[in-house]
């Protein structure tokens, strides 16, 4: 079962893994299912599951949108300069915005870069402009992407 090694890490075994897997594929399957499958108790992998809630591996159970189809084909990831003093709160209200899909902090030439998708041109212009009107974003760099090659939240276990 998983247990701590360090402050935030945890370990997983092979009925834990195989557990998560299933879950990502579908996290509606019915435990009686998955227990049937692992040949492991229902009991046993309603306490894993919770187990696995309580110690924050599964953040939520959700569900995955596919936003093209809801009109919003326009992803774009934005580079921004920030005053130092000022990357956080900066952040935090671009963090709030229902466009911003990511927001990370990062080294290098720039300070913090934003992915965020739209339904058009206009309104990525339009948010840009938003953007630039903050008074701690120094310079900005946008690109649009064109193709998706890869885009999933899924690490090895």
């Amino acid at each position: 079962m998983p247990r701590s090694v360090e402050r935030n890490t945890v370990t997983l075994d092979e009925i834990d893994r195989r557990l998560l897997e299933i879950l990502r594929e579908d996290s509606r399957r019915r435990l009686k299912d998955i227990a049937g499958e692992l040949s492991k108790p229902v009991s046993t992998i309603h306490e894993r599951v919770r187990k696995l809630v309580r110690t924050r591996v599964i953040k939520k159970f959700t569900v995955e949108v596919d936003y093209s189809k809801l009109g919003y084909n326009v992803k774009a990831l934005i580079l921004l300069n920030v005053d130092g003093k000022h990357i956080l709160d900066v952040e935090g209200d671009i963090s709030r915005h229902p466009n911003v899909e990511a927001v990370y902090d990062i080294t290098g030439e720039f300070d913090v870069a934003v992915i965020a998708s739209f339904k058009s041109i206009s309104e990525l212009d339009e948010f840009v402009k938003w953007l630039l009107k903050h008074p701690y974003i120094k310079q900005s760099r946008t690109s649009i992407v064109f193709r998706v090659a890869k885009e999933e939240k899924r690490l090895p276990l």
